[in-house]
Formats: C-alpha cells, sequence, structure tokens
C-alpha cells in the first residue's frame, strides 16, 4: 500500500504515508503481517507510541505470536500504566498461558477505567464475566 506508493512514486509529489492508519486498513482485512510492517514504519516516526505499540500486539495476537504480544503489551503500560486496551488484551492472553491469578489482576484494571462507548460494552462485560469466573463471584463492577 503506502510503501508500494513510496517506491513508484515518480518524485514531482511529496505524498506522506500515514503508517498508522495503512496499518489499522491491514488489520481489518486480516493482513496482520503486513500490518506489523506498516505500523512498525509508524513507530519510525513517532517512537514509542504507546497506540502504536497496542496496535503491533494486537496483530502479534492475531498471527499467533503469543510471546511477542505479551512482550509488547508490557511494554505499553510500562509507557501508560492506564492503557485498558493493553491490560485488556494482556489478561487474556495470560489466561491462556495459565497465569490466572495475574490475569485477574489486568482486568481488575481494566474495569477500574473501561474506554467508554458502546463498542466498549461487550468487551466490558466479557471481562466481567471472565473476572467472575476466576473469583467465583459475582461479575465485577466498572461499568454502570
Amino acid at each position: 500500500m503506502g510503501f508500494w506508493k513510496k517506491l513508484f512514486k515518480d518524485g514531482s509529489e511529496e505524498e506522506r504515508v500515514d503508517y498508522y492508519q495503512e496499518g489499522l486498513e491491514l488489520l481489518k482485512v486480516g493482513k496482520y503481517h503486513e500490518a506489523v510492517t506498516s505500523f512498525r514504519l509508524a513507530l519510525r516516526e513517532t517512537p514509542a507510541d504507546a497506540a502504536i505499540l497496542q496496535q503491533i500486539a494486537i496483530a502479534y495476537t492475531r498471527i499467533g505470536m503469543t510471546d511477542e504480544a505479551i512482550r509488547t503489551y508490557r511494554s505499553v503500560l510500562q509507557k501508560d500504566a492506564q492503557a485498558a486496551g493493553a491490560h485488556y488484551g494482556l489478561a487474556f492472553l495470560l489466561l491462556r498461558e495459565g497465569q490466572a491469578a495475574e490475569a485477574a489482576d489486568h482486568l481488575r484494571a481494566f474495569l477500574a477505567a473501561p474506554p467508554p462507548g458502546a463498542e466498549a460494552q461487550q468487551h466490558i462485560e466479557h471481562a466481567q464475566r471472565t473476572l467472575a469466573e476466576l473469583t467465583g463471584g459475582a461479575p465485577a463492577g466498572g461499568s454502570d
């Protein structure tokens, strides 16, 4: 996409490629490896951007690169300890790895400050149900 445009442009116009947006579009169509490449190019423009790193972690998860996804989510949380999406994604990866106690901590952190909006509601409910299963209690609050 943007990479190819840059490679074959005639040089008469200065076209700036939005690699982050390109990566999001590639994620939507299931081109996860290509999305990682675009996100890495976006990181060159804004190093250590937590939003870009979070998208890389999502792509790694979809590719099946669980260890890399976990490391990347942890890196996001080092930069932004309140990153709800990183807490959510990391929690479910840790559950797959059998680390239920740490996963529960990340679910609690997610539910303490969940993202706003109707789109987030299904993730909030999923986190509440999962935390309730892990703790043997009623679904956790965090959204009203």
